[in-house]
């Protein structure tokens, strides 16, 4: 014989409320997540299409010619002439025409203009990151939440409306894991484009104030 603690059944039945009255926020969320998920492939693919592809053998031979500049003037016409995004010329362009800091102030401004970029490359990856999260989680609350309705649905013979919950509850879980796969494998691609990019961009910063210091 089974016993009911006094007062669970409104326990229970503010919890069902509140699960139940998330079902519309999340099916809306995941919709929006599939909106920014196409968004960011385009931008992705768009990124692909137009991205320089810069050789370890272009950056040594930047270095190379760096440290033989006959002057500031010679430095920039080489900073310009080096095949490397336009991004990282302007930089290297900004740390040359510091000549007139002091040595330990160059430093930080070239610490400061390199800091720079990797925020802009953090933000342009935390939406990716963010989905890539929360779309399964939002996924399984997709199929969760459908499922209380759907078992009460079962048990009072209902099938329609056990077929109908099912068939929420295995939509979201595709949209969700969906979305955050793709924003995976962009991300991860992402990640190791600009790990290059800050790469290159030290060393080629690295040798330009190597240049200023002397």
């Amino acid at each position: 014989m089974s016993t009911t603690i006094a007062g669970s059944e409104y326990l229970t039945g503010t919890l069902d409320v509140i699960s139940q009255s998330l079902s519309i926020p999340v099916l809306v969320i995941l919709l929006i997540l599939v909106a920014i998920s196409i968004i960011v492939l385009g931008g992705f693919i768009s990124e692909y299409t137009s991205r320089k592809k810069v050789s370890v053998s272009t950056i040594s031979d930047a270095i190379f010619s760096i440290s033989t500049a006959l002057s500031i003037e010679d430095l920039k016409n080489i900073i310009d002439n080096v095949k490397i995004p336009n991004s990282q010329k302007k930089i290297l362009t900004e740390i040359a025409d510091s000549k007139q800091l002091d040595k330990v102030t160059r430093e930080a401004l070239a610490r400061k203009l390199v800091e720079n970029e990797e925020e802009k490359i953090d933000k342009t990856l935390e939406k990716t990151d963010i989905i890539t999260r929360i779309g399964p989680t939002l996924g399984l609350m997709g199929t969760l939440i459908p499922m209380g309705p759907g078992l009460a649905a079962l048990g009072a013979g209902d099938i329609n409306l056990l077929a109908d919950s099912l068939t929420v509850a295995f939509n979201t879980t595709i949209v969700g894991i969906g979305c955050g796969a793709l924003c995976y494998v962009i991300s991860k691609i992402r990640r190791r484009w600009y790990d290059k990019y800050i790469s290159d961009l030290d060393a080629l910063s690295d040798a330009v104030l190597d240049y200023m210091g002397r």
